[in-house]
């Protein structure tokens, strides 16, 4: 499917607005893509722990 010009600049005006969210759903899509098509038994296992890391910080945030 073809995307026009106009189109072009709105995408990229929207992405020079809203970088961080941009490099949000990038490196969320990047992540997820890893886990279900690359990642190995050993690379599940150490992500699981970081995960539970992470949700222990938030935790204590919220805390």
């Amino acid at each position: 499917m073809a995307v026009s010009e106009a189109q072009h600049r709105a995408i990229n005006k929207y992405r020079r607005k809203n970088k961080a969210r941009t490099q949000y759903i990038n490196r969320k899509s990047v992540a997820k893509n890893f886990i279900l098509n690359n990642a190995t038994s050993e690379d599940i296992a150490m992500l699981l722990d970081c995960i539970k890391q992470r949700q222990q910080e938030l935790n204590d945030q919220d805390n």
